[in-house]
């Protein structure tokens, strides 16, 4: 099976993005690809939350998403939506994740989990749940031969969602991201590798890259991985394109086999951490 991550560098206008991202649907489409994975914020990379707030679509009617839903159509292919901001109820937005398959119709979603809540020495303090409600669910959906696993960027640092991810049964995680260019020199590939060879999956990684509207510098290089933790393809730059390969489940099966990390895992007591 081959699945292609796609690389953009997404602006403040829905629309802007959306017809960037058709002709590089075409052309994962034309070179085979049966799935094809978006990065995160795909259809809006705010400059603020005031920005986000006066672009932001509900979930039932979205206008993006249904134009998505017919070019998964046109290319009978699995699209991926890798996250768009979705209003709710609180004032926040869930960064949602929304998988489409070859007929057109919607098949999962995915509300991010992990949240980026920090304070930095010389920096303000970056507060992502101010904005953003963390989901409460980890999600697979069935892929053809595979399984896949949902994730979106920040997630990739906590191994205990994939590691449910791989026991729920997915082969393939999916890792749409916006890496910052100081993180993503430092940890991108050491994340991804790391996530590969634990769960003994396949992960997909698709990257914003590039200088954006909002003043943010992303990292690009997206990347697959084989669940040996080898990197099989990548895009070594920052700019839009298009990434592809052939993936084959009995590569996990055999992964799986030789390291039984997860048939081999057990419960334990940790002394202080249970009060």
């Amino acid at each position: 099976m081959k699945i292609a991550a796609i690389q953009m560098c997404s602006g403040l206008d829905p629309a802007a993005n959306l017809a960037a991202l058709k002709p590089l649907l075409a052309e994962a489409a034309g070179q085979g690809a049966r799935y094809a994975l978006t990065p995160e914020v795909t259809m809006i990379f705010p400059e603020n939350r005031d920005q986000l707030k006066s672009v932001a679509a509900p979930f039932e009617g979205h206008p993006q998403l249904a134009a998505v839903g017919a070019l998964a159509r046109q290319h009978a292919m699995h699209v991926h939506i890798g996250s768009l901001p979705i209003p709710l109820e609180d004032g926040r937005f869930a960064n949602r994740s929304v998988l489409f398959g070859p007929d057109g119709a919607q098949r999962a979603t995915y509300d991010k989990i992990h949240l980026f809540d920090a304070d930095i020495a010389g920096l303000n303090a970056y507060r992502e749940s101010a904005t953003y409600k963390g989901g409460d669910n980890a999600v697979i959906a069935p892929l053809d031969e595979f399984t896949l696993g949902f994730s979106i960027c920040y997630d990739m640092r906590f191994p205990r969602l994939y590691n449910a991810l791989a026991n729920a049964g997915a082969s393939l995680m999916a890792v749409p991201a916006a890496f910052t260019v100081p993180t993503g020199q430092a940890h991108w590939h050491v994340l991804l590798r790391a996530r590969a060879i634990e769960t003994g999956s396949y992960v997909i990684a698709a990257a914003q890259g590039g200088s954006h509207a909002n003043g943010r510098a992303t990292y690009g290089h997206s990347l697959i991985i084989d669940p040996w933790g080898k990197v099989i393809a990548e895009l070594d730059h920052d700019r839009p394109g298009v990434l592809v390969a052939e993936i084959d489940p009995i590569a996990v099966t055999e992964a799986r086999r030789r390291v039984p990390a997860l048939a081999n895992a057990r419960d334990f007591a940790a002394p202080g951490l249970h009060r």
